[in-house]
């Protein structure tokens, strides 16, 4: 078909996204106006809104740090003014320059004070200061027209920060990374924790603001699309990981994780279900990439089975971290997606080559076309797309040795 019939809906979102930690800078700071957060180590400079507009986006998405409106994160603990007029200008600055912010509350940066205090995410202690934290947001910027993420990513803040221990805070069963962690509780736990954070927030929003402020409020997952190895039974049964999706949008953990875990995974109580069930008002989703999967894997996280990218036959799935055909297969399949943010495109380059990257346009284009596929041929309802990132930035443990930005950062001088 020709791909110039193709049409995107008239009301819909293209933009680029930016992180908190990444981008606001240290708390040591003379202007930082907020406590240290699990992730704290460099400074980063701010987001340039005209950036934006230069690339024509309608809107921009971007998380707001929860110690930077509650230094100490709890829900007794004093508020930041500062904080509240930071993001208040920015959203404001956002919606000046003709574009619809859309605000993630948690981006993985939770307060050190609560994970000095009690453990952070291992305690449901954290669920409640959650809660506030949010009603807090809710409060201080429900007047100006945004749309509200809950939480980015639940199963990297879960696997990887509690399992793998390559990301804050750093917890793993694995004594040559850390002294503490418990590989096999602790990302369920941590998990568990986050699904009713987010559960929870959702319902103070639909009850105390969303009648006036009449906005929507959601969760962002992130899904790989599988692709079976071969033809037999097992493999064809292998398509994404559900374990926050099944909880939110079906209302149960699935039967498989259940089976696998036992009793390392914690269980939610009737009235917990009920108000899990149901709590996105749209399906945010963060996909990176493809792969083949087949039966025959020990990693719990990967759901025991084995990925690869490498076909029967020898050849592979695609190019290096891109596979814009199979982005089809994965948003018909959701089909009822509503708000999506584009797959990161890792690049180690020279200067030249980093600021003329012919491979990151070409892949922009795969994604986006795929994704134009989804909605015109296919009638997938999607909503809006979002390119990581706007800008070359501190990219979690990858630091500053990968640029997923659109726009190139010389880290010596900050010039764009």
């Amino acid at each position: 078909m020709d791909s110039s019939k193709l049409k995107l809906p008239k009301d819909f979102y293209f933009g680029f996204a930016t992180v908190a930690y990444q981008i606001e800078g240290s708390p040591s700071g003379p202007n930082s106006q907020r406590g240290p957060s699990i992730w704290d180590t460099f400074t980063h400079p701010p987001p340039d809104v005209a950036l934006l507009r230069q690339y024509r986006a309608n809107a921009y998405r971007f998380s707001i740090a929860w110690s930077r409106i509650i230094p100490l994160g709890g829900r007794n603990d004093p508020v930041n003014e500062l904080g509240i007029k930071f993001y208040r200008d920015l959203i404001q600055e956002v919606l000046n320059s003709g574009m619809t912010p859309f605000v993630t509350l948690y981006h993985w940066d939770l307060p050190q004070a609560l994970h000095d205090r009690y453990g952070g995410w291992l305690n449901s202690e954290v669920i409640q200061d959650f809660v506030h934290f949010a009603k807090t947001c809710f409060e201080a910027f429900g007047d100006l027209k945004t749309f509200r993420i809950t939480i980015n990513e639940p199963w990297i803040v879960s696997v990887l920060g509690y399992g793998h221990g390559v990301f804050a805070p750093g917890r793993t069963s694995d004594r040559s990374r850390s002294a503490e962690g418990d590989t096999s509780t602790e990302p369920w736990i941590v998990g568990h924790h986050l699904i009713l954070a987010h559960a929870y927030a959702v319902k103070a929003y639909r009850q105390g603001f969303q009648p006036k402020q009449g906005g929507t409020i959601g969760i962002t997952l992130d899904a790989v699309w599988y692709m079976p190895y071969d033809e037999s039974l097992e493999n064809q049964t292998r398509h994404l990981k559900p374990r926050f999706q099944n909880p939110i949008y079906k209302g149960s953990y699935p039967t498989a994780l259940k089976q696998m875990l036992g009793s390392r995974l914690p269980e939610f109580t009737t009235e917990q279900l009920s108000i899990v069930k149901g709590s996105s008002d749209f399906f945010g989703l963060n996909t990176y990439s493809s792969n083949l999967v087949k039966e025959g894997g020990s990693d719990e996280f990967n759901g025991k089975v084995e990925t690869t990218f490498t076909r029967p036959d020898g050849s592979l799935l695609g190019t290096e971290s891109a596979v814009p055909w199979l982005q089809t297969s994965l948003l018909t399949y959701l089909w009822k997606v509503r708000l999506i943010s584009s797959p990161p495109l890792s690049s180690l380059l020279p200067l030249d080559s980093a600021i003329h990257d012919t491979d990151r346009i070409a892949y922009f284009r795969g994604y986006t076309h795929a994704l134009l596929e989804a909605v015109s041929l296919d009638g997938v309802d999607v909503r809006s797309y979002f390119a990581w990132s706007l800008l070359d930035n501190f990219e979690w443990a990858d630091g500053y040795n990968v640029r997923f930005g659109v726009t190139y950062v010389d880290y010596k001088s900050l010039q764009r």
